[in-house]
């Protein structure tokens, strides 16, 4: 009786792990939306609320790292098991930094709120949002799974992040173009917009983590890990590759 009770200890130690990256998970998708909505409408009270939510995640991140260590140190894991610890603590660190970028759109809105922008630039900058967020909650689901036949989307998603990004960073530089005084809020923009595509950039890490956790191998690296704006001129057109 005494080995069953270990085991299923440790099976609860586990799931403690599970349970505290989901949470981790949906409290970092509330915090990006939010930041958004705080920053389309205007919202500095919502903002700071941003902010102060970020001590949560910062807390949980701890919890679970303290955790793993403990689990490590106690139960020695091997293979899937070691696995699974190692792939917590990562996980938690890229959900982490999503909600430091969350954080980093809500310390912005007062600023861009000064200077308000076209509509079409907020539009842009929510779906950009939608398709990072929409991401994330598909990896997420997938680490509740373990439905890695699915997680071949992340990277196909992720082109399309890249590619929506360098749209609307070209579009930000015209309009900075266009009149001097949009240069200080474009430029508040342009850092939000980078903020959400290095969301998507750290979902495609969660999911090449839960890969290596499940397969006990790293998926292979099928394409570039970066946006092209670095390619777009002040002129709106593209430097020769």
């Amino acid at each position: 009786m005494q080995s069953v009770h270990i085991v299923s200890a440790y099976d609860e130690e586990l799931k403690f792990l599970a349970r505290k990256i989901a949470a981790m998970g949906g409290q970092a998708e509330r915090m990006v939306d939010q930041a958004v909505a705080a920053l389309v409408n205007g919202d500095p009270e919502l903002g700071q609320r941003v902010i102060a939510d970020d001590a949560q995640l910062d807390d949980a991140e701890r919890e679970i790292d303290d955790k793993a260590i403990l689990i490590i140190a106690r139960r020695q894991p091997m293979a899937k098991d070691l696995r699974e610890v190692i792939g917590a603590i990562r996980i938690s660190a890229d959900l982490e930094r999503v909600g430091d970028l969350g954080k980093n759109i809500a310390k912005r809105v007062s600023a861009v709120a000064e200077g308000r922008q076209p509509n079409s630039l907020f539009r842009g900058l929510q779906a950009l949002a939608e398709l990072a967020l929409t991401q994330l909650k598909e990896v997420l689901d997938v680490y509740a799974s373990r439905s890695v036949e699915k997680i071949g989307f992340v990277r196909d998603r992720d082109e399309q992040i890249d590619a929506m990004y360098t749209s609307l960073f070209r579009e930000l530089l015209t309009y900075m173009m266009e009149d001097p005084r949009n240069i200080t809020p474009c430029t508040h923009l342009l850092f939000v917009a980078k903020n959400i595509e290095r969301i998507g950039d750290h979902a495609t890490n969660i999911a090449e983590t839960i890969y290596y956790i499940v397969t006990g191998e790293q998926m292979p690296p099928e394409r570039p890990k970066e946006d092209e704006s670095h390619r777009v001129t002040v002129s709106g057109g593209a430097n020769p590759a």
